[in-house]
């Protein structure tokens, strides 16, 4: 594998998606307000692609220089844990991160509010330092959160409901009650995500003292958590679907619940946690096709 090559996997495409579902729901419901503009749009996208690569490189650093990346781990295996990369590499690379991901949220700033908006602006130059900050501190540093059970809620936050209000608020300037379920819908089946990665990693994990919320409560009691964020999620879109009903096409996005209900029979029945990882790949790609669809809905 050439350098560039090593570099690309390091910063996992596969996770890219997910990221920005949230954005693509929030520039369906812009348009349909006629709020929605081009250049917000994919200004938005760079800058949460910025941030999820940001945290990506974080990860493999705080979790490889922690040694929670070892030969026990059932995922992927990391670029510090395969000795091809250094931690001095991935520290450097990570600063260079940084400081597109702030010139990226600073140029979307502008662009949304120009000096028109003060206190968005100052709001949104606050969400952008904490998302910087947020995506660093999961795994590096000594007080993690990824490594006090506390992950959940930060996806949750930044994949739900930053992600989907704070993109709408970018476009409109205000917020609009239509976004509200949407976003709680995409945080919960984020944070499933998360949840079934820490449910694979649950024994490496807790040799290594990384203290996720599945290290916490135990397997069986991790699965009820689980089935409880994916149902919660159903029911929410679902309550979307019904409040915001114009046409039989808004509700196109119960399709998405066929693959969700059959992730949880799969999870349910699991008893190897290697078997997990596909369920991951297919639960974030659902998701991203549940928002794909309640936004696209809504337009029709």
């Amino acid at each position: 594998m050439n350098r560039a090559s090593l570099w690309i996997s390091t910063m996992r495409l596969r996770t890219l998606p997910l990221s920005i579902s949230g954005i693509i729901l929030a520039s369906c419901l812009a348009e349909y307000n006629g709020y929605f503009q081009w250049r917000i749009g994919i200004l938005a996208i760079l800058t949460t692609l910025s941030f999820q690569i940001l945290s990506n490189l974080a990860n493999d650093y705080g979790d490889g220089v922690k040694g929670t990346d070892n030969n026990d781990r059932i995922g992927p295996e990391r670029a510090i844990q395969s000795g091809k990369i250094s931690p001095d590499d991935m520290f450097n690379a990570i600063k260079i991160n940084v400081l597109i991901s702030i010139g990226l949220a600073f140029l979307l700033i502008f662009c949304a509010f120009g000096v028109k908006h003060f206190l968005l602006t100052l709001l949104f130059f606050i969400l952008g330092i904490a998302s910087v900050v947020g995506a660093i501190k999961y795994t590096v540093g000594s007080n993690a959160y990824g490594y006090r059970g506390l992950g959940d809620v930060f996806v949750f936050i930044f994949f739900g409901l930053v992600s989907v209000i704070g993109c709408y608020v970018l476009y409109a300037k205000t917020i609009d009650h239509v976004v509200f379920l949407p976003a709680c819908s995409i945080g919960l089946l984020s944070a499933g995500v998360l949840n079934l990665n820490n449910m694979r990693d649950i024994i490496s994990d807790k040799k290594s003292n990384k203290i996720t919320l599945a290290v916490m409560i135990g397997i069986k009691h991790v699965k009820i958590y689980h089935y409880a964020l994916i149902g919660l999620a159903i029911i929410l879109s679902a309550i979307f679907g019904i409040l915001y009903y114009t046409s039989p096409y808004n509700l196109i996005f119960i399709v998405a619940y066929i693959p969700l209900l059959m992730h949880i029979q799969k999870v349910r029945k699991n008893t190897d946690l290697k078997l997990l990882d596909p369920e991951l790949k297919k639960l974030a790609l659902t998701t991203v096709f549940l928002a794909i669809l309640m936004g696209v809905g809504h337009l029709l």
